[in-house]
Order: C-alpha cells, then structure tokens, then sequence
C-alpha cells in the first residue's frame, strides 16, 4: 500500500501539467483499496468550462471508472485545500477521506473559511487531513502567481513604451 505522500506527490505531478497549460497548478486523484480511480488537474481556461477544477475532473474520472457516482471509501488527494463547489462536490460523491497539501487562504471552504464539512445540514461526513507536501504545494502555486504578475508587469511596461513612442 502506497502512503500519502506517495499519492500527494503524484497530484503534485499533476498540478505540473496544469502549470505547463498556464492553468493554476492544483492536481488531485482518487484512491480507492489502493487503485487509482481518476485523475485530473485544473483546466478551466483551456476547457472553458468554469467547473474544471482537478477535483472535479478527478471525480468525473474516478465515477466513470467505479461505475457510480457515489465513490464510498475513496480519498481524494489534492495539492491545494479545496474550494465551495470542490468541497460540495466531494461530499456528493461520497468520498470518504480528503487529504490536501496546502490551506488555501482566499477561497478554502474545508478548514479556512467556510468549514463546509463541519456544517451539521450535511448529510456526509467526510474525514480530512491538511498540510500533506504542504510546502511544495505552496510552493508551486506561489511560483505560479508570481511568474503571473511577472507577466503582467512587463506587459503593461511595454505598452506604456509604446505609448511613449507613437
């Protein structure tokens, strides 16, 4: 049996490949018995589709190979803590066990903000672990968006020079 690091460093994998697309890199999986059910990573831009989040596209992968949509005594593995829509998704599902790397400080409904699987309406309960490979989590994300205002600095640097120069 593999451990979670093991399978936190394979979603790490797969936040790289949402990196290499210029998507915010967040990579997740799905395990269940030691199988591997799905994967995915974000791909909301390139899919153009605002639900693409890497759990969801690691959900869609994991019920399709389960033949079912509830996926009971599965873990999700996922770099970045998740969001409301991943959060409400995961508790849909069935999943058992949430494991993530890094908090997310902005928009995490697990443990930053909303708590959403302490809330007493839900009708599942799901068990978490944060702070898995946290550091290269947040570490890829935090490269991520600075490469990002990078980018954007030099693009507004070379359109006030061509102002500047008409």
């Amino acid at each position: 049996m593999h451990n979670d690091e093991y399978w936190m460093t394979r979603a790490l994998e797969l936040a790289q490949q949402a990196q290499q697309r210029n998507e915010v890199p967040v990579g997740a999986l799905i395990v269940r018995d030691g199988q591997l059910l799905g994967e995915g990573f974000n791909q909301p831009i390139s899919s153009r589709d605002p639900s693409a989040h890497a759990e969801i596209v690691a959900l869609r992968q994991a019920a399709l190979t389960a033949d079912n949509y509830r996926l009971p005594g599965a873990t999700l593995y996922v770099t970045i803590e998740p969001c409301a829509m991943c959060a409400g998704a995961i508790v849909h599902s069935r999943i058992a066990r949430l494991v993530y790397g890094a908090a997310e400080p902005k928009a995490g409904a697990v443990c930053s903000h909303l708590q959403l699987f302490e809330q007493p309406q839900m009708n599942h309960l799901v068990v978490w672990q944060g702070g898995v490979l946290a550091e290269q989590s947040s570490a890829l994300v935090q490269a991520f968006f600075s490469r990002r205002r990078a980018e954007k600095k030099a693009q507004r640097a070379a359109a006030k020079a061509d102002e500047g120069g008409v």
